[in-house]
């Protein structure tokens, strides 16, 4: 490598004034050296690139809202004046050509500069897409123009800081670019997923969507491909067992040791994304494959479980692969039937598992270091705050209601407003008081996620409303309180209405938080990354759940790009991130390894 092309260096940067380090980073943040000068004068030296990447995003958080519409509108439009013009940067001019902006058709210039105009007038500012995807490559084309479309309904401010996390995407490619670095372990991770991707339920494959459910062919086909991938990378024992989890050890050096259990599903919601579940199994098998490919091994054992069934879709039998290691597979699940009228019974006789071989698969604890899950995050935290990784402080618990208020129906025109019975309003404000609980907490949650009014009518007041209720919080404590105290005011709203109520308790789950001394292990590693400590509980359920009846446990969050969403296809994370995540595993490792002797 020449010296015009060598690869910078965190030392240049650390040793560099601000001025000088904004030459060295040059067409980092479009048109916008005073990112650079102000994160080096405030935070270097750095003691990592995620440390300085996250110091970069921070210096433009802090930034007054002028400047940062200022940084948004210095970005060009996709395939506009500029390029057209050939006035890009050399930075968006490669970035937009390897999309293909740059071929782009008649029609699909007008399509674009339609929405360009569009979004202009709506916004202020450019539409802002990092369009460097995986490996180098471009997004293609139609992925751009649906993101565009997509993001034109957002809401203004959503949109603003949508926009400003795109530049940072933007500008972390960049700085890989510049360092001459590749995310390899993450390129991995994601071509693992990619590969597994490519199965899919029939009438979903068909669509382009993602539909993975228990022993469907799809199903089976993923778990052969997960058989191979462990393989692969090295596994000594690999092997599928009686309920359909693909099951591979990669053996320490002392073989009489307790384990290091690890894992996550490979099953899916309908139409859901590529990193649920999946992201769990394949960080800790890069693991597994660097340990291998450098002939080392630990003084402990690793054993990863690819869960065959976490989503309850095709049956009701939600966590049946991690509740089958802790002897809590449900004989009355074989009986249920699909919407084809197959029986789980039937479908594992087809899969060719062995139902008697069931109760062996039950762990015995002692046997065990204990858990430990990789998650993508599934909700908008991370994201919002430009951070990569994120330490699960407890899963929460959960109870769920269904209930029915009923008043009295009554001609809409005719009955005043003060000697109305109306059912649907006292669920309205029901809904209003769980928004103002569960904020009271911090930390809780609270959903009206089913609102109903039997045979309602545009011109009728309400009669009878039926609601259902999902309360969840961190700790049992806190839930129980909350669920009192959520009771409480039901009970008060349909007395003051002159309404009855009713309501059935549909579901109970305890929390689940993370053993300490396993939380600070997770702590350890993303601290040994140079990055900053972020807490917060998982609203979702997880595997972790079962393993933590048994076992010590404790989860590691992934940011989830697309503000978090999940249980679709916009489920995304970056390669960059998921390399951050096999290497704060691989610190955990150590830390196990260095307690171990």
């Amino acid at each position: 490598m020449s010296e015009a092309t060598a690869a910078l260096t965190l030392e240049q940067i650390n040793t560099a004034t601000p001025a000088e380090a904004a030459i060295l980073l040059e067409g980092l943040y479009e048109h916008s050296p005073w990112v650079v000068e102000r994160t080096v004068a405030r935070a270097a030296p750095f003691g990592s690139l995620a440390q300085f990447k996250h110091a970069l995003a921070q210096t433009v958080s802090s930034a007054a809202a002028q400047e940062q519409l200022d940084l948004i509108r210095a970005h060009p439009e996709l395939a506009g004046k500029a390029m057209v013009s050939r006035t890009l940067t050399a930075e968006s001019t490669g970035e937009q050509s390897r999309a293909g902006l740059t071929d782009c058709s008649p029609q699909e210039f007008d399509r674009i500069q339609q929405l360009n105009a569009d979004y202009n007038a709506k916004f202020g500012f450019p539409f802002v897409l990092a369009v460097r995807g995986a490996r180098g490559g471009g997004l293609p084309r139609g992925r751009i123009v649906e993101a565009f479309a997509r993001r034109l309904q957002h809401h203004p401010e959503f949109e603003r800081e949508e926009a400003l996390r795109n530049i940072h995407r933007i500008a972390e490619i960049r700085l890989a670019d510049k360092f001459g670095v590749e995310p390899t372990l993450g390129n991995q991770v994601w071509d693992w997923q990619e590969r597994l991707a490519e199965e899919s339920d029939p009438g979903f494959k068909e669509l382009g969507q993602l539909t993975v459910t228990y022993l469907t062919d799809a199903h089976r086909a993923c778990a052969r491909r997960i058989v191979q991938d462990m393989r692969d990378a090295g596994c000594d024992s690999v092997v599928i067992d009686a309920v359909g989890n693909v099951v591979g050890r990669y053996e320490g050096t002392r073989r009489e040791a307790p384990a290091l259990l690890t894992g996550s599903h490979y099953d899916t919601v309908r139409n859901g994304g590529k990193y649920d579940g999946r992201l769990g199994i394949y960080v800790p098998l890069a693991c597994v494959a660097e340990l291998h490919r450098a002939g080392q091994r630990l003084p402990f054992g690793i054993e990863i479980v690819a869960f065959a069934e976490e989503e309850g879709q095709r049956y009701k039998a939600t966590f049946l692969g991690s509740g089958a290691l802790v002897g809590d597979f449900q004989p009355a699940w074989l009986d249920q039937r699909d919407a084809d009228g197959i029986s789980m019974r039937e479908a594992m006789a087809h899969a060719g598992l062995r139902l008697e071989d069931i109760p062996a698969l039950r762990r015995d604890p002692a046997r065990y270091l204990g858990f430990v899950e990789v998650h993508i995050e599934q909700g908008p935290v991370l994201n919002e705050l430009n951070l990569p990784l994120g330490i699960v402080t407890s899963i929460n618990g959960g109870v769920r209601f269904l209930g029915e208020f009923t008043g009295m129906a009554s001609h809409a025109g005719t009955t005043p407003m003060n000697r109305r019975r109306d059912a649907a309003t006292a669920a309205a404000e029901l809904a209003l008081y769980l928004e103002k609980r569960a904020a009271q907490d911090g930390d809780s949650v609270a959903t009206m996620g089913q609102l109903q009014v039997p045979s309602g009518s545009i011109n009728v007041v309400p009669g009878a409303c039926r609601f259902s209720l999902d309360l969840r919080a961190p700790t049992d404590p806190q839930r129980d309180a909350l669920v009192a105290d959520v009771l409480e005011e039901a009970r008060a709203i349909a007395a003051r209405r002159g309404v009855s109520l009713q309501l059935d308790e549909a579901m109970r789950a305890s929390a689940a938080p993370s053993a300490p001394a396993w939380q600070q292990r997770w702590e350890n590693a993303v601290q040994a990354l140079g990055l900053p400590l972020y807490r917060l509980p998982s609203g979702a359920g997880h595997d972790a759940m079962k393993l933590h009846t048994v076992m010590p446990q404790a989860m590691l969050f992934v940011r989830g790009e697309n503000a978090g969403i999940s249980h679709n296809p916009l489920e995304s994370t970056t390669a960059h991130d998921m390399d951050l995540a096999v290497l704060a595993f691989g610190h955990l490792l150590s830390d196990l390894a260095h307690d171990a002797g």
